[in-house]
């Protein structure tokens, strides 16, 4: 058995969807609804909607909605159970465990378990008299022994099932330890270590749970340089952050991003402990929102090298949206002895001249819109007409995208005085250029609005509606029964879910009727477990649309009506002529846009 509706309905009655949004999104009471910059998608302005009475969120610009439970699977990544436990937790309930729900619990235990006794077995190896080759490699990496125990380092022997009968003999079963990804079933059926001859690096999340392994190769050794756990029940790459455990604690009024995880290491070791790095990833918007919890300025300190510098204007276009103050800490150039230029990385630079200076280029690391200029300045020639255009062009897009008039003044007079213009000649490009970008995007809504199908049909392409005229009826028998539940047992005489053309309003049509007779809560936030997200968030976008109560006897008949009608004409119950029908139905998809 599952956890038991009735405690799931009493959990949302007494849960405030406002309290729990606004514990992670600003937001401003704008009418009857609060409002804030949406958590799920990079916006500039506010799109994200909070309606108290209806207990609901819904954002206007990526679409996604549902109820307090809902939002919480969203911004945690939590199953719905674990949801419940969360949303209990803060209310002080305690949850009824059972059957299903408790075996997916324990299955999750048992799997940060085995990561954690893979950790300890790993550390002690790498003290063990066996590690020695991964002590010398981290003796050359110039790691300390206090900083490689304060990371919890580890050894991976290089043997095939090592880990796999230590951990066995611990009691953990060979499908619990794949299931983890610490060993892989191979083809003749046995099974074997997943990481042979690496240093080992534990990944702990921010409760301080070993969740999965980064590794690295040892020098001679042949395989991939980098190997990270697959992807687990406990293991996603695109949410984890390496080292934000610790970062999270840190002084530091910011926290640096760089690209390794032995730059991670080496930085911390050198009194920098706000520093992190993404799981071998790139930086994902999903990545930035868990970034901008924990600080409100972020300092990118890629590596120098042409790869490294692409990797940072990709970043900046991802965080420009973030509620985050973004900075670029450039290291500066490095030359052979040859004097050709070389890639420099964090922990080279920290190795070579010490923390002072890197503290003194954290100090004077460039604001992303500084350091964009300079990379415009870098990478065109000023020095004759066709560079100073081409400088100017990108320039005046770089400027017209700020958000704020004083930083497109700023930054505009700037960038003409490079290219020895007059800042006022540069600002009236500018004005040109937003106009222009205005207009197209205007002309692109106008286009749309045009086309009802945009408005009408479900944003997702696997719910669309095959025929809308019914499943605009449809929508409206939902919304009136979630605003006014006493009509359920009328309406539930006169239609049935099999008369609904599209089959996601009547799969939510059979759950609403199935609760009813049960006496179970209609809020959304208590079917978010038998919904899928898509689902869930189309059903807040039926709900969110404009509708009244005041006629909502006359409304309903209209509507079941016209449900009654066309399920008659695809059941071929109306004796209408097939070429009629369909053109019939042609005309209105015409009509629809569809």
């Amino acid at each position: 058995m599952p956890i038991p509706e009735q405690f799931i309905d009493e959990l949302v009655a007494r849960s405030d969807i406002s309290d729990v949004v606004s514990s992670y999104v600003h937001l401003t009471k704008k009418g009857s609804n609060l409002w804030g910059l949406c958590p799920f998608h990079s916006e500039k302005t506010p799109s994200f909607s909070v309606s108290p009475s209806k207990q609901i969120y819904h954002c206007f610009g990526c679409g996604k909605g549902g109820g307090v439970l809902s939002f919480l699977m969203e911004m945690e990544n939590l199953s719905f159970p674990d949801a419940v436990r969360l949303l209990a937790q803060r209310e002080g309930l305690e949850v009824p465990e059972t059957g299903v729900d408790e075996a997916g619990q324990k299955k999750r235990a048992r799997l940060l378990a085995a990561n954690k006794d893979a950790a300890r077995f790993y550390h002690d190896y790498l003290k063990g008299p066996d590690g020695g080759r991964v002590r010398d490699y981290i003796a050359q990496r110039q790691i300390a022994p206090r900083t490689a125990t304060r990371f919890g380092l580890g050894a991976a022997p290089d043997q095939w099932d090592v880990l796999t009968k230590a951990l066995t003999e611990k009691g953990y079963s060979k499908m619990e330890l794949i299931d983890a990804g610490l060993a892989v079933a191979g083809k003749n059926g046995g099974v074997y270590d997943k990481f042979r001859a690496r240093l080992m690096l534990p990944v702990i999340d921010v409760r301080g749970d070993v969740v999965g392994f980064t590794s690295r190769i040892l020098p001679g050794v042949e395989g991939a340089k980098y190997l990270n756990t697959p992807e687990t029940m406990v293991f996603h790459k695109g949410r984890l952050i390496y080292a934000l455990n610790l970062a999270k604690r840190t002084k530091r009024p910011n926290l640096v991003l760089v690209e390794g995880n032995i730059d991670v290491i080496t930085l911390h070791q050198a009194g920098f402990d706000n520093v992190v790095a993404t799981m071998g990833t790139a930086l994902t918007e999903e990545h930035a929102r868990i970034l901008a919890r924990y600080t409100k300025e972020l300092v990118l300190c890629y590596d120098n090298d042409a790869a490294g510098k692409q990797s940072t204007d990709r970043v900046l276009n991802i965080l420009k949206h973030a509620d985050l103050n973004v900075r670029v800490l450039q290291l500066p150039n490095a030359y052979d002895a040859e004097g050709k230029p070389v890639k420099q990385d964090p922990d080279d630079f920290v190795k070579k001249f010490g923390p002072a200076a890197f503290e003194k280029c954290l100090s004077g690391s460039a604001g992303q819109n500084d350091y964009r200029l300079e990379a415009l300045l870098q990478r065109h020639s000023l020095a004759d007409e066709e560079g100073r255009r081409a400088f100017l062009q990108e320039a005046v897009e770089t400027v017209a995208a700020l958000p704020s008039p004083i930083e497109r003044e700023i930054y505009g007079n700037k960038a003409a005085a490079a290219a020895g213009i007059s800042g006022d000649a540069f600002a009236q490009e500018v004005d040109r250029f937003r106009k222009n970008r205005a207009w197209r995007a205007k002309k692109r809504q106008e286009r749309q609005e045009l086309t009802p199908a945009v408005q009408v049909q479900p944003k997702e392409r696997a719910l669309r509606y095959e025929n809308i005229r019914s499943a605009r009826a449809e929508e409206g028998v939902l919304r009136l029964l979630l605003l006014e539940p006493e009509l359920l047992p009328a309406v539930e005489a006169a239609l049935k879910p099999e008369q609904f053309s599209a089959p996601v309003l009547a799969k939510i049509y059979a759950l609403l009727c199935r609760r009813h007779r049960e006496g179970l809560s209609l809020q959304p936030a208590a079917l978010t477990g038998e919904l899928t997200a898509e689902e869930m968030s189309h059903l807040i976008q039926v709900m969110d649309q404009p509708g009244t109560l005041a006629q909502s006897g006359q409304a309903l008949r209209d509507y079941i009506e016209i449900i009654e009608t066309e399920a008659l004409k695809r059941g071929g119950g109306g004796q209408e002529d097939p070429l009629l029908a369909a053109r019939e139905r042609f005309r209105e998809r015409k009509a629809y846009g569809g």
